[in-house]
């Protein structure tokens, strides 16, 4: 079935605006904080739709699915018009420029119907626009030169991670037991585990912070013993509705990173 974009559930949106999307002034106003989250988030959304949409094509709860692809979509389109806004060297807008291009791509192939035999291509496409919407955070961090920064950085990469391993995890899932996604998940749940103790250790957390990220271990804790299963053995449902968790989790967490002190 061909994902109709002209007919996203306003409910949808909102609901996921609210999850992932903290208020902030105008794109203008933004802080470098704020940009650094912002197009860190840019980074998770090409995760999550390549997640959404093997969940779609194993029709694993289609319609829930359906609409958060959607709704990723909507959300990607509206941050990169607001980074387009917010840009401020030419540097960082030639790597908008970028992601703009390769979106534009993906997002094609996004409008047309869920097929098991174009999953790799379009996660192919996804990754591309991983590394250059990356690009853009590191150009953002680097202006930032701030401990701040770089731990919004890391933060909010954790996001994109948790919808990393959950898409290469239903990958396998699907029929695709080979490599680099077989690497690839192991190397995304090892990236997963160190950035978590790099936060936890990092000594500009406030103790609401560092609650937050035990919240996150224990939740962590819960994944990893439910994913470790023998091959060809998977419980999709439960892993991305884990995932689902870890990605609210740390969001916030980010979000507290964006209102620390810019030292």
């Amino acid at each position: 079935m061909a994902i109709k974009l002209n007919r996203i559930s306003c409910i949808a949106i909102i609901a996921l605006l609210v999850l992932l999307v903290p208020l902030t002034s105008a794109a203008a106003k933004l802080t470098l904080a704020e940009g650094i989250n912002k197009a860190g988030r840019q980074r998770m959304l090409t995760q999550r739709m390549v997640k959404a949409y093997s969940q779609m094509g194993m029709e694993l709860r289609y319609r829930k699915s359906e609409k958060q692809l959607n709704a990723a979509v909507h959300l990607f389109d509206t941050q990169l018009e607001e980074l387009q806004q917010f840009a401020i060297t030419t540097e960082v807008k030639a790597g908008l420029a970028e992601v703009k291009r390769l979106w534009e791509n993906l997002k094609e192939m996004l409008s047309s119907e869920v097929r098991r035999e174009n999953a790799e291509q379009l996660r192919a496409d996804a990754e591309a626009l991983l590394i250059a919407s990356h690009k853009v955070v590191l150009m953002l961090q680097d202006l930032s030169g701030t401990a701040q920064g770089r731990l919004v950085n890391i933060a909010g990469r954790q996001r994109m991670l948790s919808q990393r391993i959950a898409n290469l995890y239903l990958l396998q899932a699907w029929g695709f037991e080979k490599e680099p996604y077989i690497s690839d998940y192991k190397s995304a749940i090892d990236e997963f585990d160190a950035a978590l103790s790099l936060l936890k250790k990092a000594p500009e957390n406030t103790k609401k912070i560092s609650d937050a990220l035990e919240e996150v271990s224990l939740q962590w804790g819960v994944f990893q013993h439910s994913a470790k299963l023998e091959k060809g053995k998977y419980i999709p449902a439960l892993i991305t509705r884990s995932a689902d968790k870890i990605l609210k989790q740390m969001n916030t967490i980010t979000g507290m990173y964006t209102l620390l002190p810019a030292k």
